[in-house]
């Protein structure tokens, strides 16, 4: 289980305290299979933020990011792309699950629209959303950006950043905003340049920020990879993001 940074548990104090309840796992199904979601809610109103995990699966770091943004003000749907219960612990287990979804494409934008619907099913207001996610989740987070999603932006924090063979950003309907560890062995600058070039070619307003330092997962709690200083930054940068693209309540 990963564990809470001090910062990140005085964080409602800082911002001003705001009662919520704890998000709710949510059961739903694509093509037939179950998949396990979770869903916070602040309002009947609020913007919604559809969150996308990591290579390790929906996780409780997963849900504590979600209940952050819920404190802030967002409903949030952390997407399950694995299956109801598959939440691997090995490294081989995630370089293949993960691995299959980078070669069907296809299958990671009918997960990430079946998650979308289902987020909308819940009360989500899909008209007034943002989508964001960590290291794979931040892939498929552009790759739902490639695929036309009418959503208001797109945020990946240490996310992969190559554009597959035969796919471009010419249908891509929000911002994009990338965050990225310039110490990151994973994904390297020279990504991070071609990507900058690529959206700059296609005319999708964008915003690319490196942290001094920071390697790849560079956000998560408790782990050596984590970089308070990057992830303080990165998290202030996403919130304003956030505000500068979503109504602060539904129009509907």
């Amino acid at each position: 289980m990963k564990t809470v940074n001090t910062w990140i548990v005085g964080l409602g104090l800082a911002l001003g305290s705001t009662a919520y309840a704890a998000g709710t796992a949510v059961t739903y199904q694509v093509d037939g299979k179950d998949y396990e979601g979770y869903y916070s809610k602040a309002s009947d109103k609020a913007p919604l933020v559809l969150l996308i995990h990591d290579w390790d699966g929906l996780t409780d770091y997963e849900k504590k990011r979600s209940d952050m943004l819920t404190e802030l003000g967002y409903n949030v749907f952390a997407v399950d792309l694995f299956g109801k219960g598959v939440r691997p612990a090995e490294i081989e287990e995630r370089k293949r699950l993960t691995g299959e979804l980078y070669k069907d494409r296809a299958k990671m934008r009918t997960l990430m629209q079946g998650a979308l619907d289902t987020a909308k099913a819940q009360g989500g207001d899909v008209n007034n959303a943002v989508a964001m996610g960590y290291c794979f989740g931040g892939a498929a987070t552009l790759e739902l950006a490639r695929s036309g999603t009418d959503l208001k932006g797109f945020a990946s924090f240490h996310g992969g950043l190559t554009t597959p063979e035969g796919e471009d950003y010419k249908n891509t309907k929000g911002e994009v905003l990338v965050m990225h560890g310039t110490a990151d062995d994973a994904v390297t600058m020279d990504d991070f340049a071609a990507l900058a070039k690529e959206l700059e070619k296609t005319g999708i307003k964008h915003e690319m920020v490196t942290y001094s330092g920071a390697p790849h997962a560079f956000t998560v709690f408790g782990s050596e990879r984590y970089r308070e200083d990057a992830d303080k930054k990165s998290w202030a940068l996403f919130q304003d993001f956030l505000k500068d693209r979503l109504q602060p309540t539904s129009a509907n």
